[in-house]
């Protein structure tokens, strides 16, 4: 029964090296990004075409505000595949990509940003499939979850789906302020571990009064 279990997750774990790509610079240093091109090849190739063994259904796109002019762009989505002609219960996958972006020569609005949004939200909804699991799985290293400590687990827990349209543009304002005054994600994670005293590894985990302090500080500079 476990190996039928993980028929399909053994089937979408292993991204060839063509598909695969090390990011070089910027806060995602050191990842792997995942040729997007492979994602849908894999569906197609595993369930059947889009709209006939796998769909998505896109259910809210939105703008959020961020800080000197920002913007974020969301999109949430539901990912359906079939077995035995049925469709499955709906996946969810939420991805996110800058609209306006603060640059030294001022703002840059992205005419892409709902289609690479969307890119991202099956990545995601793909991802509890096991699309792509052995990027993620060795090193223990995501886009989202950044380096854990495997003898100290993080303590804090995401946050509940009843606060998590405020959280969402909470986290996501303070990560375009982190972006605007060009302050590394590490070092404020490095400074919030010592003065909580716990191993926090995303800006998700911290609590909103550490990020109003953090905000408070860093608009003052």
């Amino acid at each position: 029964m476990m190996s039928d279990n993980l028929k399909l997750y053994d089937k979408f774990k292993t991204v060839p090296p063509e598909a695969k790509k090390p990011i070089a610079g910027g806060r995602l240093k050191g990842m792997t990004d995942i040729n997007p091109m492979w994602r849908i090849k894999t569906l197609t190739k595993e369930l059947g075409a889009v709209g006939v063994g796998w769909k998505y259904e896109i259910v809210s796109k939105e703008i959020i505000d961020g800080a000197d002019g920002a913007k974020a762009a969301f999109v949430d989505i539901l990912l359906y595949f079939k077995v035995e002609n049925k469709w499955s219960e709906p996946i969810p996958g939420t991805g996110g990509s800058m609209f306006v972006e603060k640059e030294s020569r001022g703002l840059h609005v992205n005419d892409e940003c709902f289609k690479m949004a969307l890119t991202d939200a099956i990545s995601v909804a793909g991802k509890a499939l096991g699309l792509g699991a052995d990027v993620y799985f060795e090193k223990d290293r995501t886009k989202y979850e950044g380096i854990q400590n495997e003898q100290q687990p993080p303590q804090q827990k995401q946050y509940s789906s009843e606060t998590s349209d405020k959280r969402k543009t909470e986290i996501a304002e303070f990560e375009l302020l982190l972006e605007a005054k060009k302050v590394p994600e590490k070092q404020v994670l490095d400074r919030a571990s010592k003065e909580t005293g716990k191993n926090i590894n995303d800006i998700k985990y911290l609590k909103s009064d550490l990020i109003a302090q953090y905000t408070k500080e860093l608009e003052g500079i």
